[in-house]
C-alpha cells in the first residue's frame, strides 16, 4: 500500500538536536520517530491514483512562496486523557500549508485544525500517567529554527520493518 503527502524534510543538524530530546522523554512502551524518517507532515494525501497524482504535482508546481524560517517549541502530547503522539510543536508553517491546502482545492478536504508539529513517538502504553505528564512537562526542547526553502511530495510505502520514505518531487520556494 502506497500512501502519499506533503512535507518539508529536516536537515540534518536539525534532526540530530532532536535526537537528542529523545533520552529526556519519560519511559514508556512505543516507538521512537526514526532519525532519517523524521519530517513534518503538511498534508497527508492517502492513497491516489496516478491521473490524481499528477494532478497534485501540477498544483504543486504553480505555488508562489518565499522561503521562510520555522522555529520549534515545547515537547508535548495531542490528549492526556488518551496518550498516543509525542510531538515537538512547530511555528511558522501554517501560512505554507494554507497555500497547498488552497491549490489543492476540489482534490482534497482542507485542514479542519492543522498544527505544526512534529511525531518523535508513538505511545502503545505508560506506567503512571500522572507522571509521564509531569515529566512531559519538564522538557525544554531547544532545537532551534532553521530556513526552508522548499517542501516535497513524498510516499510511504509500509514494510514488515516499517514505513520507507521517498520524494517523488521537490517543490523550491522563491
Amino acid at each position: 500500500m502506497t500512501r502519499y503527502f506533503i512535507s518539508i524534510n529536516l536537515p540534518d543538524e536539525i534532526k540530530s538536536e532532536i535526537e537528542k530530546i529523545y533520552c529526556l522523554l519519560p519511559k514508556f512502551t512505543g516507538k521512537k520517530t526514526e532519525v532519517e524518517n523524521m519530517h513534518l507532515t503538511l498534508k497527508f494525501l492517502g492513497e491516489i491514483d496516478e491521473r490524481k497524482l499528477e494532478e497534485v504535482k501540477d498544483r504543486l508546481k504553480r505555488i508562489k512562496f518565499d522561503n521562510f524560517f520555522i522555529k520549534f517549541g515545547e515537547a508535548g502530547v495531542f490528549s492526556p486523557s488518551f496518550l498516543r503522539i509525542i510531538w515537538i510543536k512547530i511555528f511558522g508553517v501554517e501560512d505554507l500549508q494554507k497555500k497547498i491546502d488552497e491549490s489543492l482545492e476540489g482534490l482534497f478536504p482542507k485542514e479542519k485544525r492543522f498544527m505544526g508539529h512534529l511525531t518523535i513517538g508513538r505511545i502503545k502504553k505508560v506506567g503512571n500517567k500522572k507522571e509521564f505528564l509531569a515529566s512531559m512537562g519538564k522538557i525544554k526542547a531547544k532545537v532551534g529554527k532553521f530556513e526552508v526553502g522548499s517542501f516535497e511530495l513524498m510516499n510511504s510505502v509500509f514494510h514488515d520493518s516499517g514505513p520507507e520514505y521517498e520524494v517523488i518531487e521537490e517543490f523550491k520556494l522563491n
